[in-house]
């Protein structure tokens, strides 16, 4: 029997083979590929996308108190008008520009990418209003890039011109602002706004200094706080240091898991009050064991006089001596 040699032969059953092997790899080689792919977003995210560094009730519970700050603060009213009249002015120099945007938006650190929870203030004595913000943030190089740029406006923006919505020119001025040292990083500034304000930016100095505001920011880890607190009657400093260091500090309670409250600053005039320090020392002479047993055998007149010493029946002997002396 003569075997063929020609495509119906074995050099057929050959080339069937090979390309069922060459078949099988480039399945096999494409479904790898395929899996790859459909893997490849559980692993890309941050891990800050899967396992949050701040919660949303983590952030509401690190903001600070009007207790904490002391009783001139109040729960805030609403925005000020200031604002809108001021702080949407316009300038010439970029990184002014930025800065006078980013605190209109409060968003000088950039958009959060986590949770974040805000609380607003008003000062009673002042009117000044203080805007505190807790945040979590891409990555801390994240922060601390935008507290570096922070860094060199009083250089870039130490004096300028703003125009206010309405056309009033508004000289500004920005110097450092000295915070306590709390954080991993920090950065503060003080903005001045003085000139002639249009009306509508409701400027009540007469043309003398318009807004004083001050910004602080502090970062811890990946999170950060930050505040506005100013006015058109001026901004305390020591308020704005006072914010910085409790509020730092709530939110390291809060990340450890400790209590969240801080000590309020008026809280060691209310202590002595609240700690029973007499009570100790009258409780032993209040029962005494000895006198009820010695009063039967003793003169009746000595037991008032021990009841005297505790200062309880002083009223009722002065009336009754006083009687048998009118009578």
């Amino acid at each position: 029997m003569k075997v063929p040699n020609g495509p119906t032969g074995p050099y057929r059953l050959l080339v069937r083979a090979l390309t069922a092997g060459v078949l099988v790899s480039a399945s096999a080689c494409s479904l790898h590929g395929i899996k790859r792919q459909a893997d490849a977003p559980s692993v890309i995210p941050p891990a800050s996308s899967i396992a949050p560094s701040l919660t949303a009730a983590q952030a509401s519970a690190a903001l600070i108190t009007q207790g904490e700050l002391g009783g001139r603060w109040s729960a805030t009213q609403g925005g000020a008008t200031w604002r809108d009249g001021l702080l949407k002015g316009r300038t010439d120099t970029p990184d002014c520009q930025r800065l006078l945007d980013g605190l209109y938006a409060e968003d000088l650190l950039g958009e959060p990418k986590g949770p974040r929870a805000v609380v607003g203030l008003d000062a009673i004595d002042n009117a000044a209003q203080l805007r505190y913000q807790v945040a979590s943030y891409a990555a801390p190089s994240e922060v601390d890039a935008k507290l570096a740029w922070l860094r060199t406006l009083p250089a870039k923006c130490a004096q300028f011109t703003s125009t206010d919505v309405r056309g009033g020119r508004l000289n500004v001025t920005v110097v450092p602002a000295v915070l306590p040292g709390v954080g991993d990083a920090r950065e503060g500034l003080r903005l001045t706004m003085s000139g002639q304000p249009s009306v509508d930016s409701r400027d009540t100095s007469g043309g003398g200094s318009v807004l004083t505001l001050d910004f602080a920011a502090v970062r811890v880890g990946d999170r950060a706080v930050s505040l506005t607190n100013g006015g058109l009657s001026g901004a305390a400093q020591d308020s704005t240091q006072q914010a910085v260091q409790l509020g730092t500090q709530r939110l390291q309670n809060v990340l450890a898991g400790r209590p969240p409250t801080t000590a309020p600053t008026d809280i060691p005039t209310d202590t002595p009050v609240q700690t029973p320090a007499d009570p100790p020392t009258h409780r032993p002479a209040q029962p005494p064991a000895d006198p009820p047993t010695y009063t039967p055998a003793q003169t009746p007149t000595d037991t008032p006089a021990e009841t005297l010493t505790e200062g309880t029946d002083t009223a009722g002997l002065t009336d009754t001596v006083d009687t048998a002396q009118e009578g």
